[in-house]
């Protein structure tokens, strides 16, 4: 949530067995902000889980990059890698990559990715406009609701907060 540019690399590697990640980034990127985020997983025990979830919200002519690289080598067998990588562009200028990677290297895994770059549903504002809500109100709730599933999954309630005043910040 910085107002510079950001490089972040966020290597895990699960290496007991039944070892589990949860991996989470938010961003909103303002002005002419680039942001590249990668974050990997690296499964190297039995029944491992690595889970990697990235949402960020683009404004004006930021750029944002989003790597989410699930590895599993041979030999960690059960292990599951789920990623899904989401990047709402608010602005025509805005820019955004999503890139969900999967390494296998074992047979017996459970694996998938999701990926989307898009801008707002035309259809989700109008229903709320038809609602008596203003097109930045409606704007708001939208990205609220689009960094929630992230948002949301932070254990400590103060953090929540703390990141949703930051989030609100970026808008004024």
């Amino acid at each position: 949530m910085n107002e510079g540019n950001t490089v972040s690399e966020n290597t895990t590697h699960l290496v007991g067995d039944g070892s589990v990640t949860n991996a989470r980034t938010v961003t909103v990127g303002k002005g002419r902000q680039i942001q590249n985020f990668t974050a990997t997983t690296a499964h190297h025990g039995l029944n491992t889980d690595g889970q990697i979830s990235q949402r960020g919200v683009m404004l004006d002519r930021t750029t944002a990059i989003f790597n989410a690289i699930g590895k599993i080598d041979d030999g960690a067998s059960k292990a599951n890698a789920e990623q899904e990588s989401r990047i709402l562009m608010l602005s025509g200028k805005a820019r955004g990559d999503a890139n969900p990677i999967l390494l296998i290297d074992e047979d017996d895994v459970t694996a998938g990715h999701a990926a989307s770059v898009g801008r707002i549903d035309e259809m989700q504002m109008y229903y709320l406009q038809s609602r008596g809500i203003t097109k930045e109100e409606a704007e708001r709730l939208i990205i609220h609701g689009f960094l929630a599933p992230v948002v949301s999954e932070l254990p400590i309630e103060t953090i929540k907060t703390q990141l949703t005043e930051l989030i609100e910040r970026k808008f004024d």
